[in-house]
């Protein structure tokens, strides 16, 4: 079955790509011919999954899935939040992202954050949304090359290593994403 994943953001597609059994053949927007940035003006995590997903369907006539993840800092009333990715500016840039977190958090004694992943599934007409959440905690300093985004800043509940430590194949299992997909996958069985 092929699947159309709605993004070109290479990480997050070997990511899910990992996830998902061999009966499904993922494809990615540049496989189906759409280069322009899908707009992401939702004002929710679901609402973004939601968009990207229905541009995809109504643009392109596909079933497809989409997601949007943010992560979300107790501390910060929830910043980043739906801004993860432009945190720091329209440059989307992870190191900036992450600077600006770790001096938005200075001083401050509860680091406690999510990741939140919702994926927005288009299939024959219907929509179904899915969501994983991971709880963890900001760390002081970046540790890890792994991963992208946060991840290097980022320690889950229960884990000693940054998401940036693990293997892809180490933090897809207890991820967001992973979370995510794993109700995605489920559901399309």
């Amino acid at each position: 079955m092929q699947l159309v994943f709605a993004s070109n953001n290479k990480n997050k597609i070997k990511e899910i790509q990992i996830l998902l059994p061999s009966m499904f053949q993922l494809l990615s927007l540049e496989d189906i011919g759409c280069l322009e940035d899908i707009p992401e003006t939702a004002d929710t995590i679901e609402g973004n999954a939601i968009l990207k997903a229905n541009y995809v369907t109504q643009n392109y006539g596909y079933n497809c899935f989409a997601d949007d993840t943010g992560l979300e800092v107790y501390a910060l009333n929830g910043e980043p939040g739906v801004f993860s990715a432009i945190y720091a500016g329209e440059q989307r840039d992870a190191n900036d992202n992450m600077a600006k977190l770790l001096a938005n958090l200075e001083g401050k004694t509860n680091r406690k954050a999510n990741f939140k992943t919702v994926i927005c599934l288009n299939l024959d007409g219907k929509q179904q949304l899915f969501t994983g959440i991971i709880n963890g905690k900001i760390i002081e300093e970046k540790i890890g090359t792994n991963g992208f985004g946060y991840d290097p800043i980022f320690i889950a509940d229960g884990y000693s290593k940054t998401f940036a430590e693990l293997t892809l194949e180490e933090k897809s299992v207890i991820s967001h994403r992973g979370m995510a997909v794993k109700q995605l996958v489920d559901f399309l069985k």
